[in-house]
């Protein structure tokens, strides 16, 4: 399969998986807890979602998102760390908000998301641009 339609796959199946923490239509699983059962698929969702961002934007399946796959390191590390810090924000407010809208270890989850998306695009910055970079 080609990556194109590979990556679209995976998000729209993790789109499925991720909407369905919002509904609560999780079966209780062999572990007789409907919450366990939908926090797994929620967690699988969001795994589906980052294997499809990765396909979609580099063209290959992968983990590691490392310098080399960049075609622009030294501009788009900025929107790597603005995203980071969009998502901290938000689950700061998601911890603030004490509504039964999304799931109670959403905010710790987003929260993870914006830690790992500011180191990666911190490190990104600090070998194309700052003191690790190479000198030809």
């Amino acid at each position: 399969m080609e990556p194109q339609k590979q990556g679209r796959l995976l998000v729209g199946i993790g789109a499925l998986l991720v909407a369905q923490t919002f509904l609560d239509i999780a079966p209780e699983g062999p572990w007789s807890s409907a919450s366990f059962s939908r926090g797994m698929l929620g967690l699988s969702g969001l795994i589906c979602l980052y294997l499809g961002w990765f396909t979609l934007t580099f063209g290959r399946m992968g983990v590691a998102p490392t310098v080399d796959l960049w075609d622009r390191p030294g501009t788009t590390w900025l929107n790597i760390v603005i995203f980071g810090l969009a998502c901290l924000v938000m689950a700061r407010f998601m911890g603030w908000a004490e509504t039964e809208v999304v799931p109670e270890p959403a905010g710790l989850l987003v929260g993870l998301i914006g830690i790992l998306a500011v180191a990666n695009g911190l490190y990104v910055w600090l070998v194309v641009n700052g003191p690790l970079r190479e000198e030809e």
